[in-house]
């Protein structure tokens, strides 16, 4: 027990000492009169007041407001902060509202009976009103200035952050300039220490910040630039993009189920067009899908597959993210799958063994769930059926909950150059068809079928059937 306990003590005056210092760094910094010139406390902000910035209270979500003048009733200070302010200021309608404030997140769960804490890297707050979720951050300091509740591994990469501070220190923990703006909703003023209002007027995605050192400490980041650049049609800054093709491979190094969930942003933007070229152009498709190898082929698939989803997102309809993994996944299927039938495995068992492959290799990226990687299966796995089908089942095939899905990448690889037998325009014809003229079009495939000299295939006769002995 003794060991234990004098353990237990050392830790205790470890942490002790250390803030302690800290305490008297700060205080003879204020003897001083001194401020270090990058200090975010020593930057004033920019008000911007309610009839310069034009954004209508009636805009912001009500349960949004509820938060904020809750937390502003109880002398906290709250503020609507991100992607929110910056839509607004854009005249784009948010997808949803986050409030940064002075309270702690225990602080928060006690005031909203309605609210959750989650997150271990960085607590956060839910507050649910139905079906929205209003996202609650306590204000962050720089990590440095608390070394017990911080963590990077080797990389640099914050792995662990609870350092609360002051509104403009959170200012510059943010990523980009644009996503820091501040709105009181108490007297609809807008808050600026970064300078975003003036990179949201000329259209730039600028790093708050040494951008090697922003990246390294979180390289998702990096992602988050493209998704932006490509949403908001914005040209990332010099600075901010320089590093990008260098720090590419510190993806590596994040957790599959946090790349996965960015992929979805990043595909389901409706500017899937725009953030592939960007990915590609950085370097960072790679270290996203790493069995993908760019030709000729899989670009113009790629590319009708971001069109077509992005058309679809234009006009309000779903997308189903197997769908773009298919594509993009599809060159490795085949390139797989002709290796091994080389190698002497049969054409059917050489896809599924190439499938299973290449999901494997990608969920070491990013995470699939296993609705997904059966979809993608059932996807690739029906392109051999749809291009030379069973007559006796097209019906069945119809009625198949995959075969929409089957055909529509059937029709993107026929339009994308790929060699089909041109079977997509016959299953579009046969779906439109009564049966008269299905009838006629199984008589088609089936005369292609015939032999040169127009004779009937011979038909491989089935063993006989063995009794049950009785």
């Amino acid at each position: 027990m003794a060991p234990a306990r004098h353990c237990r003590y050392n830790r205790h005056f470890v942490f002790v000492k250390n803030a302690a210092q800290g305490m008297l760094k700060r205080f003879i910094d204020r003897l001083r009169g001194r401020r270090a010139a990058d200090s975010p406390s020593a930057k004033k902000a920019h008000i911007i007041a309610r009839g310069r910035h034009g954004i209508a209270r009636q805009r912001i979500s009500s349960a949004a407001v509820k938060v904020l003048e809750g937390l502003q009733g109880k002398s906290y200070q709250a503020y609507l902060v991100g992607g929110g302010v910056r839509d607004l200021l854009l005249g784009l309608t948010p997808k949803d509202f986050d409030v940064a404030t002075s309270a702690t997140p225990e602080q928060v769960r006690a005031l909203f009976r309605n609210a959750r804490i989650i997150g271990r890297r960085f607590r956060l707050v839910h507050v649910l009103f139905g079906r929205e979720t209003i996202e609650v951050a306590t204000f962050r300091a720089h990590h440095e200035q608390d070394e017990q509740r911080t963590t990077t591994n080797a990389q640099g990469m914050i792995v662990h952050d609870n350092v609360y501070g002051q509104m403009e220190e959170d200012a510059e923990r943010r990523d980009f300039t644009v996503n820091a703006l501040y709105y009181d909703v108490a007297d609809e003023t807008i808050h600026d220490y970064v300078g975003g209002v003036n990179d949201l007027e000329a259209r730039l995605l600028r790093l708050i910040g040494h951008p090697e050192t922003r990246y390294r400490e979180d390289p998702v980041r990096m992602l988050r630039a493209i998704r932006f650049a490509a949403k908001l049609d914005f040209r990332i800054e010099a600075h901010t993009a320089a590093p990008l093709p260098h720090l590419a491979s510190l993806l590596t190094g994040v957790s599959p189920h946090r790349l996965a969930d960015e992929v979805d942003k990043l595909l389901g933007s409706g500017h899937a067009e725009t953030v592939l070229a960007l990915l590609e152009e950085y370097g960072l498709l790679h270290y996203l899908f790493p069995d993908l190898h760019l030709n000729d082929a899989s670009r113009r698939l790629i590319l009708a597959t971001a069109q077509s989803t992005d058309a679809r997102l234009r006009i309000g309809k779903g997308i189903n993210p197997a769908f773009f993994y298919a594509a993009l996944l599809w060159q490795p299927v085949q390139v797989r799958s002709r290796q091994l039938h080389d190698h002497g495995t049969p054409l059917v068992p050489a896809l599924q063994q190439a499938i299973q492959q290449v999901i494997q290799q990608q969920m070491t990226r990013t995470a699939l769930t296993r609705v997904l990687a059966t979809t993608l299966r059932e996807i690739w796995e029906m392109q051999t059926r749809l291009q030379n089908p069973d007559i006796r089942r097209v019906d069945e095939m119809l009625q198949s909950p995959r075969f929409r899905a089957g055909f529509d990448f059937l029709v993107l690889r026929e339009q994308s150059g790929e060699p089909t037998g041109q079977m997509g325009d016959w299953w579009q014809h046969y779906q439109d068809a009564d049966n008269e003229g299905r009838q006629a079009l199984q008589a088609e495939v089936l005369a292609a079928r015939r032999q040169p000299d127009g004779a009937a295939p011979k038909r491989r006769r089935r063993p006989p059937r063995k009794r049950k002995p009785a």
